[in-house]
């Protein structure tokens, strides 16, 4: 049996940040993941304004401008049967420093943030260690059980464990959580494809005729999200990968004759949820990101929301726990910050789903086609002071959260 002050289970955004934070502030945290490294394909790589300012915060400016990496500073639609670019978004109306999404792949910036906590004292990070279970005592959470990938099994005990596993965390079973969910009509293939000197920049959504695809400029290739009914994956995949090829450049003519997609091995699939915990926390116990409420991809924001629930968490737990005062009142409080956030953006992507997504499945939206745009498209069209509110969207989800002062030290 060995001890912590607290567990964070799961290192992906959240999990490191929570981890990075508390370390910095004086709290011993042992941080548990059950890959043994960060190296996933398609996951989330936006990294949005307010934690670009948050690295920036903690000295880490310098260091993660040195990764690779790309910027998005336009949301652009193709209207009309010549396909013209419209500015749907422009992140450069911001007045912040930070104006733009920066496009990193994920594993370079938990590498970093891993590195940055192994030189705190208090921080452990354990990777191939998956938490199995929780250890439940006198009506409290007390730790977890982990195994490794070895085999070896154990107990990890804890003032606070912090489930930042994800939707598919084990923790989202206990029915005191409550546990609510939203239908949505699609699910996500992610592939690549390349890009060439002179094809559009930044975000390009392509929307006709029942074909709805997101091009994400990534310099070198485009990352691309192929929006699809709900359920249809399988279906589609049963003839050759050639037929998905010739589609994608009767749907995105610019595209050419370039090589596309290889294989359907290269095309990944995601299933869309859209759903949130009625409650975050019992005692002993916090969920914060996707554990706590999965966001839909619409927007891309929620890497960006489950960093802001870590920054919140930290700054509510890092001083009771360091003083060995926590109480259940402090772990209420980060439901009760980010609570109305979160409800805000699931409102608005369900809003998106219903108006927009749905529609444009079922062929009832086609940009090519002025009198089949979307009510959002024609609102901007229309009043071009609107355009500053995606971005905003994006960028602080609905408000920025500051993190403890001890986590702000420059070493």
């Amino acid at each position: 049996m060995e001890r912590t002050t607290c567990v964070v289970v799961g290192g992906g955004p959240a999990g490191m940040v929570l981890g990075l934070l508390l370390a910095r502030a004086g709290v011993e945290v042992t941080v548990l993941e059950k890959h043994g490294d960060f190296l996933r394909d398609f996951r989330g790589d936006t990294v949005h304004p307010t934690t670009l300012q948050l690295l920036d915060d903690l000295g880490l400016a310098d260091r993660f401008a040195r990764i690779p990496q790309s910027r998005i500073d336009k949301i652009q639609l193709p209207l009309g049967p010549d396909g013209e670019l419209f500015t749907m978004g422009d992140f450069s109306l911001l007045p912040i420093k930070h104006n733009y999404v920066a496009m990193v792949p994920q594993w370079d910036l938990l590498d970093m943030l891993a590195d940055e906590g192994k030189a705190e004292p208090g921080f452990t990070l354990r990777m191939n260690t998956e938490a199995t279970e929780l250890i439940r005592e006198g009506g409290r959470v007390r730790g977890v059980r982990y195994r490794t990938d070895s085999g070896q099994t154990g107990e990890l005990r804890a003032t606070i464990t912090v489930a930042c596993d994800g939707r598919k965390s084990f923790v989202r079973d206990m029915p005191e959580l409550g546990l609510r969910d939203f239908p949505t009509p699609m699910d996500v293939r992610w592939f690549r494809v390349p890009r060439h000197e002179g094809d559009p920049e930044g975000l390009v959504g392509m929307l006709r005729k029942r074909a709805f695809q997101v091009l994400i400029d990534r310099r070198d290739y485009f990352q691309v999200a192929s929006i699809i009914h709900k359920g249809s994956d399988a279906a589609g995949r049963s003839g050759p990968i050639e037929d998905f090829n010739a589609q994608l450049r009767r749907e995105i003519p610019w595209l050419g004759d370039r090589e596309l997609v290889r294989s359907w091995d290269d095309v990944k699939l995601l299933h869309v949820t859209l759903d949130r915990l009625r409650k975050w926390h019992v005692p002993g116990l916090l969920c914060i990101g996707d554990a706590a409420h999965a966001m839909s991809p619409v927007g891309g924001i929620g890497i960006n929301l489950a960093v802001q629930d870590a920054v919140a968490a930290a700054r509510h737990l890092a001083t009771p726990l360091r003083e060995g005062r926590l109480r259940r009142e402090h772990v209420a409080a980060v439901q009760r910050r980010r609570w109305l956030t979160t409800v805000l953006i699931q409102g608005f992507q369900r809003m998106i789903h219903e108006n927009v997504v749905g529609p444009a499945l079922r062929g009832e939206i086609d940009l090519g086609d002025s009198a089949r745009l979307p009510l959002p498209v024609r609102a901007v069209s229309r009043l071009p002071f609107l355009r500053r509110f995606p971005p905003y969207l994006l960028a602080y989800g609905a408000i920025r959260e500051k993190p403890p002062r001890e986590a702000l030290r420059r070493r």
